[in-house]
């Protein structure tokens, strides 16, 4: 049987720094979406509600805003959903080699995927008219971010500390 456990430590070091520059240029794609994020809806539930479903009865609004179409919609949920999917697969095979406990393991590799669901299949119930899911929507986002940015935080210290859990 093939043993997988910390097998991240054993890497040779042009593997272990092809995987940095792998997490490093990732990161700055992710980041770089949450401060799209930030950017359109303030990261506020009442942003997201605004950024899905429009503004046009807020007289005081400063930018006015429109309902997205059903196509919009369509596009939205499924190109996030297809990327971030891959994303976090390749992060997750990641996780699994390395030395973490195995709750800590699984946690990292498999919440992500339910955030990205709850997130994104979330933005579409929101514009289908659910308006509390908004709340929902934030948690899972707030959540994903926090799995990917320990997932990272993992990955960078296993590949240069041996054997830290």
């Amino acid at each position: 049987m093939i043993q997988f456990h910390g097998l991240i430590h054993k890497f040779p070091k042009e593997i272990k720094n092809l995987i940095l520059i792998f997490i490093m240029v990732l990161s700055v794609g992710f980041y770089g979406g949450l401060f799209f994020v930030n950017n359109t809806t303030a990261m506020k539930s009442n942003g997201i509600e605004n950024r899905y479903l429009g503004n046009e009865n807020d007289t005081n609004a400063k930018v006015m805003l429109f309902k997205k179409s059903k196509s919009e919609m369509l596009t939205i949920v499924h190109n996030h959903i297809l990327s971030l999917s891959v994303i976090f697969f390749l992060i997750s095979l990641l996780i699994s080699i390395t030395s973490l406990q195995k709750k800590i393991k699984y946690f990292l590799m498999f919440e992500p995927f339910a955030s990205v669901l709850l997130t994104f299949g979330g933005i579409y119930i929101l514009w289908s008219g659910v308006l509390w899911f908004k709340y929902i929507i934030l948690l899972s986002g707030i959540l994903m971010t926090l799995s990917y940015t320990l997932a990272v935080f993992f990955i960078i210290q296993q590949l240069y500390f041996k054997n830290i859990k």
